[in-house]
C-alpha cells in the first residue's frame, strides 16, 4: 500500500522481506581508525581469490557499482566478456552520452524577458533556458537508455566531488558546459578536470571566481578548490588516515594566508560575452565559453602557497597553472580523491589498505602518469574489496540510483521526465545540490555503527524514507502505462515519455520460479535466501485471477514491489 505515515507501515506485505539488513546503513570494511606515525594502515584485508570466469550474480553486483542499475542485457554482456576487467575496458571505449548540444545553445540572461513572450510561452522559455530541467531529463534519459554506463556513473560521482549547482546559478547551457567537462574527462586525467573547471564560467559564477578583483580577491573558489576538490583540510597518509603532529593533533593542509594567495593568483577573470557586447554587460554572458582574462584586475605580485612560489610578473595563465599543479601534485590529492571515488562507487567504509592501493595508482598508473582516471577506476572496481564476497557490506543506495536502478531493472525506456518528476521528494536532484558540500557529508556517522560512516543515510529522513516506498508502490503496483508521469509532454524538446515492459514480465510470471530468479538476479544480485524465496513464492502464488494475463501481470507487480521495497534492494552490497 501507499503510505502517508509510519503508523501504517506494519501493513506492508513482506516489505522487510523477513529480515532486516543487519548493519545495512552502508557500513563496510574495517573502520579506518587511526594510523601510526609511520603511516602504517589499519588491519589488512584478507586475500580473496577471484574466479577466472565471472558469474551472473557477480556481474549484477558489478553493474550496481559501475552503472545506473543492472539489466538482464548488461549482466549477460559482462558474463560474455568473462571478467570485470574486460567489461571495464570495453566501457572505456564508449561515449554516446553528451550534454554538448545543450551547451551549444547559450542565450543572454534577458533572452526570455525581452522576447515578447507571455504566459505559458514565457514560462517554457525560462524552463528550457534557465533551469536544470532539460539537463536533469537528459541525465536520466542517458542513465536509463545508453550503453556508456561507466562513463556516466563516474561523471555522476565527480559531480558530487567537484560541485556546482543550479540552485545558485541559473543557466541551462552553462550547467551543460560544466557537466560536459566531467563527462568528457571521466576517463581522462584529474588534472584536466581541475584545470577546466577552474576557468569554467558556471563554476566561476557559483564560487565567485568570476570578476574577482585584485583589490579584494574573492577567496571562495580558492578555499573550496583545496578543501573539497583536491587536498582536503588535514594532511593524510596514502591510506587516507590523518597524519598527527607532535601534539597528537591533526595537521592542517593549508593556512588562511595560503587561501589568500591562491585567491590572488586566480584574480582577474571574467565571463566571455556574446559578440558585440561590452565587457561590462551583465546580460550578454556566454556560459558556453571559458572565462577570459582581464589584466587590469589581476594581481601581478608574487604568491606563495602549498610549498610553491609564483614569481612577480608571472602571467595570469601561469598563475592558474601554478595553482592547478600545486593542488594536483599535492600528496593529499591521491588518497583524498581516491577515497571519495571509492565511497561513491563501491563502499562507504573502505579499509585504509583499499584506499592506499587505489591512491598508489592515482599517484602513478604504472607508466609514470599521475591522475589517470582509467587506471584509478579500474583499480577501484577490480580491488579485492570490490570484487570479494557479496556479503561484504557496501552502502545505502543513493536516491538517484534507486530511481534509475528500479527503472532499468523493470525495463523502462524514458525521456527522463518521470525520474525528474520524482527526485525532489527523495532528497537528491542531479545538478541541484543544496551547497558545495554536496547532498550529504562523506563522514556522516552510521547510527549505532561503531565508528562507521554512512553518507547517504543523511538523506534518510522520515519523509524521504516514505517517499522511497511510495515510489516503488506507484511504479510497480500502480505502474501502468497510462500513469501521468509516464506520458510525453508535447511542449518539451525530444519528449517521448516513458515506455514500460510489462509484456516481458507477464511472460516471466507464467513461471513463478523464473520470475523470482529474474528479480533476485537483477535487483538483489542473487543474494535472496531460501527462506525469503519461500515467502516471496507464497506471496506471488496467492495472487489469483480468472484471466491468466491479468494474473501474470499482478504477480509480476507483486514480486517487483516486495523486492524493490525491501532493505536488501536499498542497500548495495
Amino acid at each position: 500500500m501507499r503510505i502517508n505515515s509510519f503508523a501504517s507501515k506494519a501493513g506492508l506485505s513482506l516489505t522487510l522481506f523477513l529480515t532486516a539488513c543487519g548493519g545495512g546503513g552502508g557500513g563496510g570494511g574495517e573502520s579506518s581508525g587511526g594510523a601510526s606515525s609511520s603511516g602504517a594502515s589499519g588491519a589488512s584485508v584478507q586475500a580473496v581469490t577471484l574466479p577466472s570466469v565471472i558469474t551472473a550474480e557477480e556481474a549484477s553486483r558489478l553493474a550496481k557499482q559501475a552503472s545506473f542499475g543492472p539489466t538482464p542485457a548488461l549482466i549477460d554482456r559482462i558474463v560474455a566478456l568473462k571478467s570485470a576487467s574486460a567489461w571495464i575496458d570495453e566501457q572505456f571505449t564508449l561515449s554516446n552520452s553528451t550534454y554538448a548540444d545543450i551547451a551549444a545553445k547559450p542565450v543572454a540572461m534577458d533572452f526570455c524577458s525581452t522576447s515578447g513572450l507571455t504566459g505559458t510561452a514565457l514560462s517554457n522559455c525560462s524552463r528550457d533556458n534557465f533551469s536544470a530541467m532539460p539537463m536533469a531529463m537528459r541525465f536520466y534519459s542517458n542513465a536509463v537508455n545508453n550503453d556508456d554506463q561507466l562513463r556516466q556513473r563516474v561523471a555522476f560521482a565527480l559531480s558530487q566531488i567537484v560541485v556546482a549547482s543550479d540552485l545558485q546559478v541559473h543557466t541551462t547551457a552553462g550547467l551543460a558546459t560544466f557537466n560536459q567537462i566531467l563527462l568528457s574527462n571521466a576517463f581522462g586525467n584529474y588534472r584536466d578536470i581541475l584545470a577546466q573547471t577552474t576557468l569554467n564560467p558556471f563554476m566561476g559564477a557559483y564560487l565567485d571566481m568570476a570578476d574577482s578583483n585584485k583589490s579584494s580577491p574573492n577567496e571562495n573558489y580558492a578555499r573550496e578548490l583545496m578543501q573539497l576538490f583536491s587536498i582536503g583540510t588535514v594532511l593524510l597518509y596514502q591510506d587516507g588516515t590523518p597524519k598527527l603532529g607532535a601534539d597528537n593533533a591533526v595537521i592542517a593542509t593549508y593556512t588562511g594566508a595560503e587561501v589568500k594567495d591562491v585567491a590572488r593568483a586566480l584574480s582577474g577573470w571574467t565571463f566571455a560575452r556574446f559578440s558585440g557586447a561590452t565587457a561590462t554587460d551583465s546580460k550578454k554572458l556566454d556560459f558556453s565559453a571559458s572565462m577570459v582574462a582581464v589584466p587590469a584586475r589581476f594581481d601581478t605580485g608574487a604568491k606563495t602557497f602549498l610549498g610553491k612560489t609564483v614569481p612577480d610578473g608571472a602571467t595570469q595563465q601561469q598563475n592558474v597553472d601554478a595553482v592547478v599543479d600545486a593542488v594536483f601534485n599535492h600528496p593529499n590529492t591521491a588518497p583524498f580523491i581516491s577515497k571519495r571515488l571509492i565511497q561513491q562507487l563501491v563502499i562507504a567504509n573502505p579499509s585504509p589498505a583499499y584506499v592506499r592501493r587505489v591512491s598508489t595508482v592515482f599517484a602513478n598508473n604504472g607508466a609514470g602518469v599521475r591522475g589517470d582516471m582509467k587506471a584509478v577506476i579500474k583499480a577501484i572496481l577490480t580491488d579485492v574489496e570490490a570484487r570479494g564476497s557479496a556479503a561484504t557490506p557496501g552502502k545505502v543506495k543513493e536516491p538517484v540510483l534507486m530511481l534509475t536502478s528500479l527503472g532499468r531493472g523493470m525495463g523502462f525506456k524514458s525521456d527522463g521526465f518521470a525520474f525528474y518528476y520524482r527526485d525532489a521528494v527523495l532528497g537528491q536532484m542531479p545538478f541541484r545540490a543544496p551547497s558545495v558540500f554536496n547532498f550529504y557529508p562523506y563522514d556522516f556517522p552510521l547510527p549505532l555503527g561503531d565508528g562507521q560512516v554512512s553518507p547517504v543515510s543523511k538523506l534518510m529522513a522520515t519523509s524521504t524514507t516514505m517517499a522511497r516506498h511510495n515510489l516503488v508502490w506507484d511504479w510497480t503496483m500502480y505502474g501502468e502505462q497510462t500513469r501521468s508521469e509516464f506520458q510525453s509532454h508535447a511542449d518539451m524538446e525530444n519528449a517521448t515519455g516513458t515506455q514500460l515492459a510489462w509484456a516481458d514480465w507477464e511472460t516471466l510470471a507464467a513461471d513463478t520460479d523464473k520470475l523470482i530468479d529474474r528479480v533476485d538476479l537483477v535487483f538483489l544480485n542473487g543474494t535472496m535466501t531460501s527462506a525469503q524465496r519461500g515467502s516471496l513464492t507464497s506471496a506471488i502464488t496467492a495472487v489469483k485471477s480468472a484471466d491468466p494475463v491479468q494474473q501474470a501481470h499482478k504477480r509480476a507487480q507483486t514480486a517487483l514491489y516486495i523486492v524493490a521495497s525491501s532493505p536488501q534492494f536499498q542497500v548495495d552490497r
